[in-house]
């Protein structure tokens, strides 16, 4: 849909040409220069933007005028070009640009041939509804883009609408009201603005009825010719709205029953709706145009304090600026009134960082006292329309440590089943208090947390919010038990599980938080999650010894030592192993045996082998004397690997050799492949460089199966070294990068060795 005027008139090239005589003016600067001058002003300005605005077509957005003068001003300041100062006086070039706007406007309006002109009088004066432009307004880049498609190539045999929804607070009445402004020029014949107040606090919102009566008084319409009942007003609205070039905004709309008597009839109108609703019903029935609007990105939610507080109070404190923009979530509402105390108060940007800091306190920080602008206030207008079951999840899902949740999790959460909460779950959707980010799961920002949390503890007693986190703590601890067969779970979980780690430490659920890092610590070993598993074994052996747990001690204390010697960090892994021995109660064979192992492998990483060995030939004799199998193919390979390291070859590959049988009779794929790898290297160190190659194959496809992937970096390493005692220099260079790739990727202290190797060998 474009208006009758075109984009090369007059007006847009006289001011256009102003613009290029500034250029001129300040020696013409490279569009990379002018960028960077923006930017150190904190304003968004890129060389694609500029060229246009220099050279057309099309009649350029304000913002982009803004940011283009402001740096041509600092470049001119940088370089002390003696130029007056009148020359970059924002108001004036504002005044021009609002007189170039309407010079357009009265051109599109005269360019309309008289067929196909309004019928109404055109001594009538045009409807000019819009609220004020939204001052400060940053970001949204996307969403402007999509919405100027929406007048620049729509079918022009069908109205157009926009449907703009998303959460309380998110600023979709500031883009919608700010990009009509932009494009207000397009539409003749006016532009009509009605508030819906589909969320209002008191619950009354605007009846379809009224809300037609006033779209029909701003088109000149004397009351005494508006016909009784909604179907012959809408009647009336539509043939009204026939032939013009209207654009309407329905703001706030509570969902689509409400909005679809107010919708134009005409190809030549564009609609434009906002609502908290997902309004799918319309997007289905009428076609509208869906845009979801999120909490702003990092960079987008700076531009807002630099547009609110002004650049020079971003760039002093950028430390404070990320702390604001993290604590308000990029939730545009709460930083517009962190930006407002700002600026009343005029203390630095720390002072209100400081506000913020207390996570518990966060949704007070935020209350102006008013209503309307207030954060907890807008939260609880979307809170009240909700269904009981609904509601109720909602306040759970606070009790959730995040980042997000599944289906089954939130059953687990409310004492249901998975199928019964999908339609609350859509509820809360659908009012934009949750996003399904990905299909299946479910998030909200903080600061919806936090009111969710609040309401809980306001609604749902202690002993409710008790057992509620103990359903959900079950249901994550028992899949986990599940083993290998939820590897794919523990890739999709892995941040819930580690948060869920946390809170069961600080819920007073210790039990459930050590037994989830032992279910989760395997996992985080093959994917190389090292640092992870180190956070979240810290915390589980702190939950073990508040328990006083022996089992818990003893494992949690030597899987945390696991973890710190696969970053070589052995003192620390020295002290965790002492512990867990000392844990280890009497006749405690199997964790003995497991203990030992462990320190086994702890001195294999520092190149002890006779310690390594002692300790793997303990932990043999204790997994025998436990009648444990496993545990006995386990120290079996140990106990080879140590003969290998030692020069012990063939007693090496008796020992491994006899693991590799139990480990296949008891199904270990894990070890099986452990064990392949400690054949393979017996055999290259005996010169059967064709037999290693062969074992280490088998190893690494089993590594790759189970998605090992320090698994698979240490087989390659192995790899590489057969091919290279063999003479085959490029098979050994592609193992080595391969495994460098790896070792890489999971930041591992052994990269470097393997990058030397690399390098030595070319």
């Amino acid at each position: 849909m474009r208006s009758a005027a075109g984009d090369d008139d007059a007006p847009v090239d006289v001011f256009r040409a102003a613009l290029q005589q500034l250029f001129a003016q300040v020696r013409r600067p490279t569009y990379r220069t002018l960028v960077g001058h923006a930017d150190r002003g904190g304003l968004v300005l890129r060389t694609s933007t500029i060229g246009t605005l220099l050279n057309g077509p099309g009649a350029p957005r304000w913002g982009t005028v803004e940011a283009f003068i402001s740096a041509c001003a600092r470049h001119a300041q940088a370089h002390r070009l003696d130029l007056p100062a009148p020359l970059f006086d924002l108001e004036q070039w504002q005044a021009r640009y609002s007189s170039m706007k309407l010079a357009v406007a009265a051109q599109a309006e005269e360019a309309v041939p008289d067929a196909k002109r309004s019928p109404r009088n055109r001594t009538e004066p045009v409807p000019a509804q819009l609220p004020a432009d939204i001052a400060g307004f940053a970001g949204r880049r996307e969403h402007l883009r999509q919405l100027d498609e929406l007048v620049t190539g729509a079918d022009p045999k069908t109205v157009v609408i926009a449907a703009v929804s998303g959460t309380a607070g998110v600023g979709k009445t500031a883009l919608a009201v700010h990009w009509a402004h932009t494009v207000a020029h397009r539409f003749p014949d006016g532009q009509l603005y009605v508030n819906l107040r589909g969320f209002d606090p008191g619950g009354m919102s605007t009846d379809p009825a009224e809300a037609v009566r006033t779209l029909l008084d701003g088109l000149g319409v004397p009351l005494e010719r508006i016909p009784p009942g909604l179907d012959a007003q809408a009647g009336l609205y539509r043939s009204l709205t026939a032939g013009r070039q209207l654009l309407i905004v329905l703001d706030n709309a509570r969902d689509t029953e409400q909005v679809r008597p107010l919708l134009p009839a005409a190809s030549t109108c564009l609609a434009v709706v906002t609502s908290r609703d997902t309004l799918t019903g319309l997007c289905v029935t009428q076609g509208a145009r869906p845009l979801r609007l999120d909490v702003l990105p990092q960079d987008e939610a700076r531009e807002m304090l630099v547009r609110r507080t002004g650049a020079a109070r971003v760039r002093a404190d950028p430390a404070a600026t990320r702390e604001i923009v993290t604590a308000c979530a990029g939730l545009p509402l709460a930083l517009a009134i962190v930006a407002a105390r700002a600026q009343q108060t005029g203390f630095p940007l720390a002072v209100s960082a400081g506000e913020l800091r207390d996570a518990g306190q966060r949704l007070d920080a935020l209350d102006i006292g008013d209503p309307a602008s207030q954060v907890r206030a807008v939260f609880s207008w979307s809170y009240a329309t909700l269904g009981s079951f609904a509601g109720r999840l909602f306040r759970l899902l606070g009790l959730h440590p995040g980042p997000d949740v599944d289906a089954s999790a939130a059953a687990a959460l409310a004492g249901h089943t998975t199928a019964e909460v999908r339609r609350p779950l859509a509820e809360l959707v659908r009012a934009s208090l949750l996003i399904e980010h990905a299909p299946g799961r479910y998030a909200f920002h903080d600061l919806l947390r936090a009111y969710a949390t609040e309401q809980c503890h306001a609604h749902d007693t202690e002993r409710e919010r008790h057992r509620a986190t103990s359903r959900l703590l079950d249901y994550y601890l028992n899949t986990a038990n599940a083993g290998p067969v939820a590897t794919d779970w523990f890739t999709t979980e892995r941040l819930v599980l580690l948060a869920a780690i946390e809170h069961a430490a600080t819920s007073g659920f210790d039990t459930h938080a050590w037994q989830l890092f032992d279910k989760l610590d395997d996992f985080l070993y093959r994917q190389g999650h090292w640092h992870d598993r180190i956070a979240a074994g810290r915390t589980a052996v702190a939950a073990a010894e508040r328990l006083g747990d022996p089992v818990g001690r003893q494992r949690t204390h030597r899987l945390l030592a696991n973890a710190y010697t696969e970053l070589h960090r052995f003192a620390e892994a020295h002290t965790h192993l002492t512990h867990a021995l000392a844990a280890a109660q009497t006749g405690d064979h199997a964790g003995l045996g497991e203990t030992h192992n462990s320190m086994a492998r702890s001195w294999i990483r520092q190149g002890g082998h006779r310690q390594a060995l002692d300790h793997a030939r303990h932990a043999l004799d204790h997994f025998q004397a436990a009648g444990d199998p496993g545990g006995e193919a386990w120290a079996l390979n140990q106990v080879g690997w140590q003969n290998t390291c030692s020069g012990k070859h063939e007693q090496a590959l008796t020992a491994a050799l006899e693991a590799l049988r139990l480990h296949q009779t008891l199904g270990d794929r894990k070890n099986e492949a452990t064990t392949w790898d400690t054949i393979g290297y017996a055999h290259h160190h005996l010169g059967h460089y064709a037999e290693a190659v062969v074992f280490y194959r088998n190893a690494l496809a089993v590594y790759e199966e189970l998605s090992d992937r320090y698994g698979e970096a240490e087989v390659l390493k192995h790899l590489g070294e057969t091919h290279h005692a063999t003479g085959n220099i490029s098979a050994a260079r592609n193992a080595w990068q391969q495994a460098l790739n790896i070792l890489d990727d999971l930041r591992h202290p052994e990269a470097d060795a393997v990058r030397t190797r690399l390098t030595s060998s070319g």
